[in-house]
């Protein structure tokens, strides 16, 4: 074991273990790229040692396209004393994550590498399966308190329902991990094989902010700054929301569970608004929809709490959370990122106590079954 200095409490915060705490929002990586060798044909991993990773993306070759705010978009203190990038170590994440705040159930979701959505779709497949292999190896046989999210090749919707299915019954894994940038709109039904899988598992899937489109976030090209790219995560989930409302997915599978991390979520009642009042018009062009898109979206969507909005008047944030649902709301760390919300003050005041439990982990462990 590692020597560390025992973490102190917050004067006047109680720990947040004993609010049940469930975090959905956590990103593990590999020491090294030999870490998933064991879990890689020989063919996938010469594959990979010759050509490396070629997502669709336009700026992927060198340097990545915007500049983070920090080193591996992570906290200065997150680099494992023992050496290896943030979350690569399970040791000093058990220490500074899981103990530190009391944790009693942490979410992984595997951004890099992870394969999704690489140009070679065998490649993705193949990858998507050894980061799965790896978590288990990893991570989730080693601690208890860790869940993992089934990384899938979204682009090959058959193999992502392949590899739903493949792990579908084992308590290791609570959700299916998709990202906000697709190729196309997600609720296109090419990728309903995703959908119908998950929900035959019981599994939600969750889209997480990011992902490689092969397409600017703007509808007019790249832009030029890290700011627009991290303000664009809410406008990518708001397109991925109408699409999966719109083309019918909610209509086709109504046991499917979405949740929607990263890209905050004080937008999405103006959506479902303005949704209603052109389905009310327009009706006649998607008579599939039997019902508003706001009850659609408030019956199948949940939301995380990292990045949360906090508006000026700490009223208007409640009134948000109360269209929404307070049952809907997820806490979210997104550890160890430089955004990191320390759950002993990520809610703000304004928040009902009655209500902090939930969003702490009664809300999640309802929606995962754990």
């Amino acid at each position: 074991m590692m020597n560390v200095v025992q973490p102190i409490a917050v004067p006047g915060k109680p720990p947040a273990a004993t609010l049940g705490l469930i975090d959905v929002d956590i990103h593990p990586r590999p020491k090294s790229i030999t870490e998933f060798r064991p879990f890689l044909s020989d063919r996938w991993w010469q594959h990979l040692q010759s050509w490396g990773m070629r997502p669709r993306h336009g700026f992927t070759a060198g340097q990545p396209p915007f500049p983070k705010a920090q080193p591996l978009a992570s906290r200065r203190d997150a680099w494992p004393p023992n050496g290896g990038t943030p979350a690569s170590d399970l040791d000093f994440l058990r220490f500074q994550l899981l103990d530190n705040y009391g944790v009693d159930v942490g979410v992984l979701n595997p951004l890099q590498p992870s394969g999704q959505g690489d140009r070679n779709s065998a490649f993705s497949a193949a990858m998507a399966h050894a980061v799965n292999e790896w978590q288990l190896e990893h991570w989730l046989r080693k601690e208890p308190r860790l869940r993992g999210s089934i990384v899938v090749p979204y682009e090959d919707p058959q193999a992502s329902a392949a590899e739903i299915r493949k792990r579908a019954g084992d308590p290791n894994f609570c959700q299916v991990l998709m990202m906000s940038r697709t190729a196309e709109p997600c609720g296109n039904p090419r990728y309903w094989p995703i959908y119908e899988a998950a929900a035959e598992a019981g599994l939600p899937v969750a889209f997480h902010a990011f992902g490689y489109s092969g397409w600017a976030m703007t509808n007019g090209g790249w832009p030029s700054f890290y700011i627009e790219e991290v303000s664009e995560h809410a406008t990518s989930c708001q397109n991925q929301v109408i699409s999966l409302v719109v083309e019918g997915v909610f209509e086709r599978f109504p046991a499917l569970k979405v949740i929607l991390i990263e890209c905050g979520f004080a937008w999405l009642p103006s959506v479902a608004w303005r949704l209603d009042t052109h389905w009310k018009t327009l009706k006649s062009e998607v008579p599939h929809l039997t019902r508003l898109p706001s009850e659609q979206i408030r019956q199948h969507v949940w939301v995380s709490t990292q990045p949360m909005e906090e508006p000026e008047r700490g009223a208007h944030l409640v009134d948000i959370c109360e269209w929404i649902g307070w049952d809907r709301i997820l806490f979210a760390s997104d550890y160890p990122h430089w955004d990191f919300d320390d759950p002993r003050q990520a809610l703000p005041g304004t928040i009902p106590a009655e209500r902090r439990a939930g969003i702490y982990g009664g809300n999640a462990k309802a929606l995962y079954g754990l």
